[in-house]
């Protein structure tokens, strides 16, 4: 259900000029929220959380934000991890992983410890999908 909702998301430019509000160095780069907030989310419904034994979150690996009180609250937005977070794996949902680009993903900006949290943010300029 989480690759299908970024796919429908991307196909209606959800994701298009949304920020990476939260941007923690050696971690993750959080983007997909609409407010920039880290509260903003899409019109649809809340996703229940997918996990696996079998994907780990290494450097590059795309997951799905949630709130952390509850697992099944990941609607649009994502993190790129920009190391290995064994700490995330069988927590949240992995949807993917950047097999192309990670430099331009190590290119954004860095928010202020300890949350993490961009003053103007670098944003994704636009999603599109490709088949891979």
């Amino acid at each position: 259900e989480h690759v299908e909702r970024i796919r429908t998301l991307t196909r209606r430019g959800f994701y298009d000029g949304t920020p990476f509000h939260r941007v923690i160095e050696g971690f993750m780069a959080q983007g997909g929220d609409p407010t920039g907030t880290g509260r903003g989310g899409s019109d649809l419904p809340n996703l229940p959380a997918e996990f696996t034994n079998k994907y780990r979150f290494l450097r590059g690996v795309c997951g799905m934000a949630r709130t952390a009180q509850d697992r099944d609250s990941a609607n649009s937005q994502f993190f790129i991890t920009f190391a290995p977070a064994p700490n995330l794996d069988g927590d949240y949902t992995i949807w993917g992983r950047v097999v192309s680009g990670m430099d331009a993903v190590d290119k954004i900006k860095r928010g202020a410890p300890p949350n993490g949290m961009v003053q103007n943010p670098d944003k994704l300029i636009r999603a599109r999908l490709v088949n891979a």
